[in-house]
């Protein structure tokens, strides 16, 4: 037990010094391009770190099997070099056996990435949207809830909320719409009910329409108007509206399901993120498969110039394996492969694969 608390305490430091590295390179990048974005708009250089801060845990978290990798590798390439594999070995623990130590810690990061970095990645790519959205002075932005889908357009002159009962798939056509129009002080300035609303170019087209003034009228029932058809203008387009609510990253995995009911009931397609709910929680899987692929190529003694050529092959059969996942990600997205499939079969071959290489290193 001391030496796997051991070994369990070096490939956690050793991965904290990488994730620490990587951090503050990504943030000095995207600080870069926030001033780039954002130079010339109203914003403070406080502001900027702060768009920056939050907009850093998304990149940092899809980077997770990167780093999970490269810290594998400096693990055991320290201990090849202090010779403290080849001690162990010699006192009879086998390679094997010394890997469940690293295996565990790193099941425990991925567990601890999937319950507590992603709602707040969630949360801070929200927030970050936001505040963009608000430098540079328009927001688009639909969600759903149990009363339906409610969706948000406008820019500097105002705001619309959009709330319909059901959808198409992409968000174009809704059908028991309701538009409530805001002045740029808040106040409410416009209602309007409708059958149904259709996104065309530039403007929504609503059929059996009866709208209200709010600004400035007492009764606004009184003036209440009933028209066939009614033209609203909008700053939308479809493939903001997918974008907007078919990011599946943008959503806690705790909320995840029964977003999931919410987007079926409305009508969505809920494959994206079926996908992206099991691939969350292949997500431990995959970073233990990271472990075992940098341990097969740097796990034995390193003599000569074979170091650098065991590292190359280690980091791309794992960039190799990402690629395969990320892949597999995208035909269950489209309906190629099942869910369950997409998700869970690359991390478990690449788990098959790496122990192929050990066994074959350790027994020959």
């Amino acid at each position: 037990m001391i030496l796997h608390r051991y070994f369990a305490g070096r490939f956690l430091r050793t991965f904290l010094g990488v994730a620490t590295v990587f951090f503050l390179i990504m943030l000095f990048v995207d600080l870069v391009d926030q001033l780039r974005r954002f130079g010339n708009q109203d914003a403070t250089f406080g502001d900027l770190v702060m768009l920056s801060l939050l907009n850093i845990p998304q990149a940092f978290y899809a980077i997770l099997p990167l780093i999970m990798i490269l810290a594998t590798i400096a693990l055991f390439l320290s201990l090849s070099r202090s010779s403290e594999m080849v001690v162990t070995r010699a006192a009879g623990r086998s390679a094997l056996k010394s890997l469940l130590a690293p295996l565990f810690v790193a099941l425990l990061i991925g567990i601890f990435a999937v319950g507590v970095m992603n709602p707040i990645v969630a949360g801070t790519s929200k927030e970050f949207e936001a505040r963009s959205d608000a430098l540079r002075g328009d927001s688009s932005v639909l969600s759903f809830g149990s009363s339906g889908l409610w969706l948000r357009q406008g820019n500097s002159e105002g705001q619309t909320v959009i709330r319909a009962q059901n959808a198409n798939l992409d968000g174009t056509r809704l059908t028991n719409v309701t538009f409530l129009t805001f002045a740029p002080d808040g106040s409410p300035t416009t209602r309007i009910n409708a059958a149904s609303a259709e996104l065309t170019t530039g403007a929504w087209v609503l059929r059996d329409v009866k709208s209200w003034q709010l600004a400035g009228v007492t009764t606004p029932e009184a003036n209440a108007e009933l028209t066939p058809d009614r033209t609203v203008q909008s700053t939308l387009t479809p493939d903001q509206i997918r974008d907007s609510f078919g990011t599946p990253s943008s959503i806690p995995i705790w909320e995840l399901p029964a977003f999931i009911d919410r987007l079926q009931t409305a009508g969505f397609s809920a494959q994206r993120h079926l996908v992206w709910f099991h691939t969350e929680l292949a997500l431990p899987i995959f970073l233990v498969s990271m472990v075992l692929i940098g341990a097969s190529f740097t796990l034995r003694h390193q003599r000569g110039g074979r170091t650098g050529l065991m590292v190359m092959f280690a980091v791309l059969l794992a960039f190799v394996t990402y690629f395969i996942r990320n892949f597999a990600q995208v035909l269950g997205e489209n309906g190629e492969l099942p869910v369950l499939l997409a998700a869970w079969a690359p991390p478990f071959a690449a788990i098959g694969i790496s122990m192929g290489f050990l066994l074959h290193n350790e027994d020959g």
